[in-house]
């Protein structure tokens, strides 16, 4: 959920900061006063959640001074500046150093207002951009978005942290839907790279030779931009649809990894898609790129092989959208968690994430149910399942442990909650949480 923006007010007025207050309390601001620009910088750090409304003419720190602290810690913070009548040259010199506007007094509370309005959506850009670079750099982070404790998910995670750790160049494959992209982030976040540079290019979103100025260049100054290859210096290099590259690329590629030498100065994640088309990386690719790139390979398993994973995935999404949307989660009943386990999921988690929000959309009409979403997304299911292809021990064993992690979440690791709502004795619900491996911290 986005965080309340908040305006702090600094004047040394009081008379003009209670109203200042009011007038933005009234719009739905959550807003805090100063009566001076020391007290205020006292509490605006680099990372403060708002916006800043200051006084130009103030005693001690004047507003000009404060903006210039204030720019100096976070450049990015928007300070609206009030001026006296005949001020203009003021603001006007306020503008250069970095205010985002002023108002002149006595001011418009309406145009007042607006720029509130529109200083906070600046705001809130600013941190929502630096809250995902944060979580793109942090590894714990982008590791626990890896959902799943099944034996596929567990190589994978230790893959991911033994190649992310090596310095080779990186293929990354598997069918559409399984994360790829994710995955290239937790390679780079989770190695010595983690602080440089990240730079990621879809080979197949550009023509040959757009693609070929993106990657090689050269850039003109009005492109804003360097080349790809050089923006990524130090760093790592993600090329999503690497078989896009026609030939000529892919030799001019080759002969940039060939300049490098080892170690790579600049790491190469390729990402291939190819998998599921019956075709591979291997046979798009001229066969001395291959093996470069090659030289460490990531395979990633598709949703259907995941067994509860795909439970799991699917209440955490579901809970997701839930808050989202402000609605109850579905529940899911017995059948349609053996649909879930038993769907082919072609589109793998990209699809699952589909069939959550349908689901709890559904759910918050009050009609529907999780099996007909399935049915609409495979035609071919039919609506009374077997246990085919696995044991009915399966099954059950991963029923049982949603509908006991589904609870414990619902009342928050109440231990007796959970015994109450599953009719379940106290001893008994100890060993299955031991079995499946549930901690009552997890849920507190």
């Amino acid at each position: 959920m986005a965080q309340a923006m908040k305006i702090a007010i600094v004047d040394d007025e009081q008379d003009m900061r209670q109203s200042i207050s009011q007038w933005l309390a009234l719009s739905g601001y959550d807003t805090e006063t100063f009566s001076s620009a020391e007290d205020a910088l006292r509490v605006l750090g680099p990372e403060y959640p708002g916006i800043v409304i200051s006084d130009i003419k103030m005693p001690g720190m004047d507003g000009m001074q404060f903006l210039k602290k204030l720019m100096g810690n976070d450049s990015a913070l928007p300070v609206i500046m009030i001026t006296g009548h005949g001020d203009v040259p003021m603001a006007v010199e306020a503008m250069r150093v970095g205010a985002f506007d002023f108002l002149e007094k006595p001011f418009n509370p309406d145009r007042m207002s607006d720029l509130a309005k529109r200083a906070t959506g600046a705001r809130r850009l600013v941190m929502d951009s630096r809250a995902l670079r944060r979580e793109l750099s942090d590894g714990s982070q982008l590791m626990n978005k890896l959902i799943g404790a099944s034996p596929v998910m567990m190589r994978l995670k230790e893959d991911i942290l033994d190649l992310g750790q090596a310095d080779g160049h990186v293929l990354i494959d598997g069918e559409t839907g399984t994360g790829k992209t994710l995955v290239a982030h937790a390679l780079h976040a989770v190695g010595s790279r983690a602080g440089k540079k990240f730079v990621l290019v879809s080979c197949n979103a550009f023509e040959e030779e757009a693609l070929s100025k993106r990657l090689f260049g050269p850039m003109l100054p009005e492109d804003g931009q360097l080349p790809a290859i050089e923006e990524a210096r130090g760093g790592t290099l993600v090329l999503e649809d690497i078989e896009a590259l026609t030939d000529t690329m892919q030799a001019r590629l080759l002969s940039v990894i060939n300049e490098q030498g080892t170690p790579a100065e600049t790491r190469i994640i390729a990402i291939s898609n190819l998998q599921e088309a019956g075709r591979t990386c291997e046979d798009a690719l001229r066969s001395d790129l291959f093996y470069r790139l090659a030289a460490l390979r990531i395979t990633l398993p598709p949703l259907r092989t995941r067994g509860e994973d795909i439970l799991t995935l699917f209440t955490r999404l579901s809970e997701q959208f839930a808050e989202e949307y402000g609605c109850e989660a579905p529940q899911v009943s017995a059948q349609e968690a053996a649909q879930l386990l038993q769907a082919p999921w072609p589109g793998n988690v990209r699809q699952l994430i589909n069939i959550a929000e349908r689901a709890v959309l559904q759910s918050r009409r009050g009609s529907g149910t999780i099996a007909s979403l399935l049915m609409s997304d495979h035609e071919d299911m039919q609506p009374v399942m077997t246990t085919e292809g696995k044991p009915l021990k399966e099954y059950v064993e991963a029923f049982e442990r949603m509908l006991i992690d589904n609870t414990m979440r619902r009342h928050r690791g109440s231990i007796a909650s959970v015994m109450d709502e599953l009719c379940l004795p106290r001893r008994t619900l100890n060993e299955k949480m031991a079995k499946y491996g549930l901690q009552r911290s997890d849920y507190i």
